[in-house]
């Protein structure tokens, strides 16, 4: 008993100091993007002429990169706790199209640029797929319900969530379950909130060793 709670203990104090961290990572970024912002108006205005020359030439571009490939492969692998493993390559490249993914929820793959913030943040309308992706990318468990799924279930999960750093929540009809949680490579369609299983997902897998980018911000992000 005294193990696990010191085994909690020193997980909130580490997702703690990734905060800390973050928040002064945050705080450079805004100087940076200060100072970046004289550069970028300067060249906005020599931008400007070769934009005009080269608008046919956008135009072409742009009609290539409305749609994107995921960039992934392989397959789902289950476990005997019903939680699904993706078996296979999960791309990451930054990409500002839409992107068509092999599961959905989506575990990973190609995705935006902007995470979405999942610091214990729960929205109360569907998100842009990419990113999420993104979020979980940084290692978040990203919970997701469809309209049939219960309301008492849905609150509850929405109380977990909000407590819960490295998590975030939203709703999402295209889905094979009513109640689902993801991560990066990761998925599990729970019951109910009082599944044992949502408990361990949790546990298993925020900030959890399948995280690409461990320790990134989870804050600030699209919303």
């Amino acid at each position: 008993m005294g193990s696990a709670k010191n085994s909690s203990a020193a997980r909130k104090a580490r997702i703690e100091e990734m905060r800390r961290t973050e928040r002064a990572r945050e705080r450079r970024n805004r100087a940076l993007t200060i100072a970046a912002s004289v550069v970028v108006v300067a060249g906005l205005v020599v931008g400007g002429v070769v934009l005009v020359k080269s608008q046919s030439g956008d135009k072409k571009n742009s009609a290539s990169d409305s749609k994107s490939s995921s960039g992934d492969s392989g397959h789902w692998t289950t476990g005997k706790d019903g939680v699904q493993a993706w078996s296979g390559k999960l791309a990451r490249t930054h990409v500002t199209a839409k992107v068509s993914y092999p599961m959905h929820p989506p575990v990973g793959g190609n995705h935006n640029p902007i995470w979405a913030t999942c610091d214990g943040t729960v929205y109360t309308k569907p998100l842009q797929d990419e990113n999420a992706v993104h979020s979980l990318e940084h290692g978040a468990v990203w919970v997701t319900y469809t309209s049939k799924a219960n309301k008492a279930d849905v609150d509850a999960l929405a109380a977990r969530v909000k407590k819960t750093p490295y998590s975030l929540m939203s709703p999402y009809e295209n889905q094979a379950a009513p109640l689902i949680l993801s991560a990066w490579g990761h998925q599990v369609a729970v019951k109910s909130a009082d599944d044992p299983e949502v408990n361990k997902f949790f546990s298993a897998y925020v900030q959890g060793p399948q995280t690409p980018e461990p320790g990134a911000a989870c804050t600030s992000g699209a919303m």
